[in-house]
């Protein structure tokens, strides 16, 4: 299978640039082209501008910066790009002609295994394609501007591409910690496709007099509970690219309401800038006039992107969360005013624009029901994502409900020898979801946290029983809730991007879904101290040492691993009890500090008299466990010694841990500790 290592950004923009600067943050080797050295000069200007802010705000070291710079080569002239280079994203101007020339140039200079990529937001990529001399071996994306920071990409393979330039161009989108949208080629592929008019509509509204642009981003801002309105994001992005795109999208759909308002191309001829002065308020009639049509506009084109199969329902609301920032998806909001209501503002739009509402939706009864595990099946392996990215994959009761019959229906599949778990987006899965436990305790629901717990159980016991290999990719960030989830797999497959992390001692609980009886377990009970009590960060490299990671390898090599591990089967041995690499500063640390012996001493918050090593690492143990809430950090403990004591019976250690549930989340401390997560303070602890 191909695998990208190696990346050239055809255009140093501030498009190109973004994609070169993030690629290279992620360890790809980066070429970044253009036809003149000044233009890779101001591309290389503007990587150094936005590292150098980076510094300041302390995101990254010098030394990591100077990292970054050093993986990115410029090259003046597309026919200087290296023959064997992975992956060539073009990212020039918005241009068919332009585009091919330069992808002819492309077919002539890089080798068979090259993959070629067009970063376009409007134009065919069935057509790009055509234009290639490799069809297979084509892709189309969609960045997000800024590229190194917006999280949302789309991918749109062309009806030539092969699964195989598919995978690799997928896999290079996930080690950049991109959340993915695989879409259909259609004009304005997702985002765009409902985006670019509801900023259009919103001039209409303008043009109609119906109130102010003041006025109109106000009732906006409100009525989707976003930031920005369409004319501050406008003026943001510029105006001029809301007009060429959806004058685009009229052409292509053949719709004339998506052509460019006269207020837009009156404000482009003249400053170029909307001015968004006055006074914000206005009547209740009118406002709700503004909210009717920009949410039925939304949701009228939204459900035509399902009606035409570019996406799901899930996809568009990940789309509006994650690439616009907005708090709700289209069909989230839909939920939330009641779908009656929807479907009478969108039959509004329809109307308006001349087009006829989607039949699925006009008929829709009853809130949308959201679907976030999917199933991806290759041969005998089946790949479950889990696919809530928006909010780091976290785990909520329709969640774990969906996985547990999802684990049930491939455990009855004999068709299937291997299960993969992965998460969409930078995580793997960041835990439970806060907010629930919090609304719980305030309604004195504890049997509730207790059941959701207690299936919880259930479900990661279907994969610890499970007769197939078990896989977690946890290339990105598994904690608490996300590392137990993980460690109940036979395999751990990480990366360089992989962390780890127990961090519940310090907000009030302790890890309930099998972290304090399958960690010692793995790595033993030293090491599960200080991954458990403290709550330690673990890289990628202390991870494999200790054994939660069982496989580390490059993200090019993801695929191939868990083809290997398929191969092999189920481990002999899942549960060592000890570090895989005993010589690891870490593990030897652990080892020294964590003793039986030392742990009256540590408990009481001091350095153990009898401990001679690494004093400094020592100290910030204690601290780190002076920040814990007592009574979690108490219960926490007992239960990795119970871990000890049951031995064997995984079972039993299990129910010593759901047994305790009732008692930390009734305390005074549990709240506190969540409470303060979500409103990000630092919680104070009184041990009650």
């Amino acid at each position: 299978m191909n695998t990208v290592n190696s990346v050239a950004i055809i255009g140093a923009g501030n498009m190109g640039s973004g994609i070169a600067q993030k690629s290279a943050q992620e360890q790809f080797d980066v070429q970044m082209v253009d036809r003149e050295k000044q233009w890779v000069d101001r591309g290389e200007k503007i990587i150094n501008d936005f590292l150098e802010e980076a510094i300041q705000r302390r995101i990254f070291k010098p030394e990591k910066v100077e990292e970054i710079k050093n993986r990115i080569t410029g090259v003046i002239g597309t026919e200087n790009v290296a023959p064997d280079t992975d992956l060539v994203i073009e990212a020039v101007f918005e241009d068919f002609e332009i585009k091919k020339e330069v992808f002819n140039i492309l077919d002539r200079v890089c080798g068979e295994k090259t993959i070629l990529a067009s970063n376009t937001s409007s134009l065919s990529v069935n057509e790009l394609a055509k234009a290639t001399g490799r069809p297979e071996k084509f892709v189309g994306l969609h960045f997000f501007y800024h590229p190194a920071k917006n999280r949302l990409i789309e991918i749109i393979p062309a009806e030539t591409t092969s699964n195989e330039s598919l995978l690799a161009v997928e896999q290079y989108c996930k080690t950049m910690g991109k959340v993915v949208i695989i879409c259909k080629d259609r004009p304005g592929f997702v985002v765009n496709r409902f985006f670019v008019p509801w900023l259009n509509e919103a001039c209409h509204l303008v043009d109609e007099g119906v109130a102010s642009i003041a006025q109109i981003d106000a009732v906006a801002e409100k009525a989707f509970n976003i930031g920005m309105g369409p004319f501050a994001l406008m003026n943001l992005t510029g105006p001029s690219i809301a007009l060429h795109a959806t004058n685009y999208l009229a052409e292509q759909l053949n719709c004339d309401r998506y052509y460019g308002a006269k207020c837009l191309k009156d404000t482009i001829a003249n400053s170029g800038m909307w001015e968004i002065d006055g006074k914000t308020e206005c009547d209740e009639e009118t406002s709700k006039i503004i909210k009717e049509r920009l949410l039925g506009q939304v949701f009228a084109v939204s459900a035509q992107i399902v009606e035409e199969e570019i996406c799901s329902i899930e996809d568009v609301d990940r789309g509006a969360k994650v690439g616009l920032r907005w708090a709700e998806g289209p069909f989230e909001i839909a939920n939330r005013i009641g779908i009656e209501d929807a479907k009478t503002m969108a039959s509004q739009y329809a109307k308006l624009a001349g087009f006829g509402l989607p039949l699925w939706f006009n008929e829709k009864e009853g809130s949308f029901n959201f679907n976030y595990i999917d199933i991806k099946i290759d041969g005998e392996v089946a790949k479950i994502v889990l696919n809530r990215p928006e909010a780091m994959n976290a785990l909520n009761e329709k969640v774990v409900e969906q996985l547990g019959k999802v684990i049930d229906e491939l455990n009855s599949n004999e068709k299937i020898s291997t299960i993969v778990l992965e998460g969409a987006g930078k995580a793997f899965v960041a835990g439970a979801d806060v907010k629930y436990f919090v609304d719980k305790i305030r309604e004195n629901s504890i049997k509730d946290i207790y059941d959701f717990t207690s299936y919880g159980h259930e479900v990661l016991n279907k994969l610890e029983n499970s007769n197939k290999t078990t896989i977690a990719l946890t290339t990105g960030l598994a904690l608490g809730g996300g590392l137990e989830l993980a460690l109940s797999c036979d395999y751990r497959i990480g990366t360089r991007r992989s962390q780890f992390r127990f961090p519940e001692t310090s907000i009030g609980i302790f890890p309930g879904l099998g972290g304090t009886q399958r960690t010692p377990r793995i790595c033993g009970i030293e090491a599960a101290r200080y991954a458990v009590l403290a709550g330690n960060f673990l890289d990628s490299n202390v991870a494999s040492a200790l054994g939660i990671i069982t496989h580390l390898t490059d993200p090019a090599d993801i695929n191939e691993t868990v083809i290997t591990l398929s191969k092999q089967g189920k481990p002999q041995n899942k549960y060592p009890s000890q570090p895989k690499d005993s010589n690891h500063p870490i593990s030897k640390f652990a080892k020294e500090f964590y003793t039986n012996e030392n742990m009256n001493e540590i408990m009481s918050g001091k350095i153990p008299e009898a401990f001679n090593g690494d004093e400094r690492l020592a100290s910030r143990q204690i601290k780190s466990l002076g920040f814990t809430a007592p009574i979690a950090l108490g219960i926490a403990n007992n239960l990795l010694n119970e871990a000890i004591e049951t031995g064997n019976d995984l079972s039993a250690g299990l129910e010593k841990e759901l047994s305790n549930l009732n008692i930390i989340f009734q305390s005074k401390d549990a709240l506190e500790g969540l409470s303060a997560l979500i409103e990000g303070r630092r919680p104070s602890y009184t041990n009650s």
